[in-house]
């Protein structure tokens, strides 16, 4: 089952605009002059790791399903813009996926023809050589949440501290292994995570007290996970999921319907994803339509920091953008 999109809002064609540009730089586009040939050769956007790289998000009666509103989803939708022949490829587990399953190290509860998901991507790369053009990569976030017991609001020390350890280190491992698929060149963006049980804050003291103490695990985490990135032989940009969440924003206040007012962060988590929506649908550590658009906004950042937008060519692209834009909305190509 595969939930239809979503219209996008108006707020967010600024936005589209700017991930137009990214990956018009990022993708490699052609020139201004020539117009896009949709009969070109297919090109290939591979995006790989745990549910959420599938857009996953529970149906009315509670039970998950892959959907075509993840993040996935709006960053491939944008790059036809530029390269209409883009294809993407999702390949992420939408079952319970760990940098342990995806490396092989556990079983996969997704079917592979090579039983699990890296050795998968790295025989996609290599069939693919010079036709893929963009990786994108999300794990990590279940090794973690097995630690937290959302029912009992206790946290395994030990769990933490094993995962703490062993979860950058498979990260590495499976940076390492796509790099040499891939190839050196093909871009290959990462992500750190939001903080779901942030949640828990609506269930009075003792529930904010967990909120905040899992606040401080996902952000060491998180460090953890970005210095695997960072420290690969090509270094691999994160997009700021956290940041992008207000993941450590206690102070400002939001005001939320029928609830009132609540930190940012946890409004976030609550209008973002479906931790806080009333059974069957939540508690649901998934995004909404909108939550997924702005982790792609962070993959956007990540790309525009990788790959600035102020290099000689891009004046004349982002030209023809423009023109790309004004076809499928006039508002959108709006200065």
């Amino acid at each position: 089952m595969v939930v239809p999109t979503r219209p996008r809002p108006p707020a967010t064609r600024p936005v589209l605009v700017m991930l137009a540009l990214a990956l018009l730089v990022t993708l490699g586009a052609g020139p201004a002059t020539a117009a896009p040939n949709s009969g070109r050769a297919p090109r290939y956007y591979l995006a790989l790791g745990d549910s959420l790289s599938r857009g996953v998000q529970p149906d009315p009666g509670g039970q998950n399903h892959p959907t075509d509103q993840g993040y996935a989803d709006d960053l491939a939708a944008v790059g036809r813009l530029v390269l209409p022949q883009l294809q993407l490829v999702k390949l992420g587990c939408e079952t319970e996926e760990t940098t342990a399953s995806m490396l092989g190290l556990v079983p996969s509860q997704c079917p592979y023809d090579q039983q699990y998901q890296l050795a998968e991507a790295e025989a996609f790369l290599r069939a693919h050589r010079g036709a893929t053009v963009l990786v994108t990569i999300d794990i990590g976030a279940n090794d973690l949440s097995r630690c937290i017991n959302r029912a009992t609001g206790t946290i395994d020390p030990a769990c933490v501290q094993s995962t703490f350890a062993q979860a950058p280190a498979n990260l590495a491992t499976i940076l390492a292994r796509l790099r040499a698929a891939a190839g050196p060149r093909v871009p290959i963006v990462g992500m750190n995570f939001y903080d779901p049980f942030l949640a828990a804050w609506l269930q009075g003291p003792a529930g904010q007290a967990l909120a905040r103490l899992s606040v401080q695990l996902v952000t060491q985490y998180n460090d953890l996970l970005e210095g695997a990135y960072h420290g690969a032989r090509v270094p691999v940009p994160v997009a700021d999921v956290e940041a992008a969440f207000s993941t450590t924003n206690f102070t400002d206040l939001v005001t939320l319907p029928a609830i009132g007012p609540v930190p940012v962060n946890v409004a976030r988590v609550c209008q973002w994803s479906w931790m806080c929506a009333p059974p069957p649908q939540g508690p649901n550590i998934h995004g909404r339509p909108e939550g997924y658009w702005v982790m792609a906004g962070a993959f956007v950042a990540a790309l525009i920091q990788a790959h600035p937008l102020d290099d000689g060519p891009l004046a004349s692209r982002a030209e023809y953008l423009r023109d790309a834009l004004h076809h499928l909305d006039p508002a959108a190509a709006a200065p």
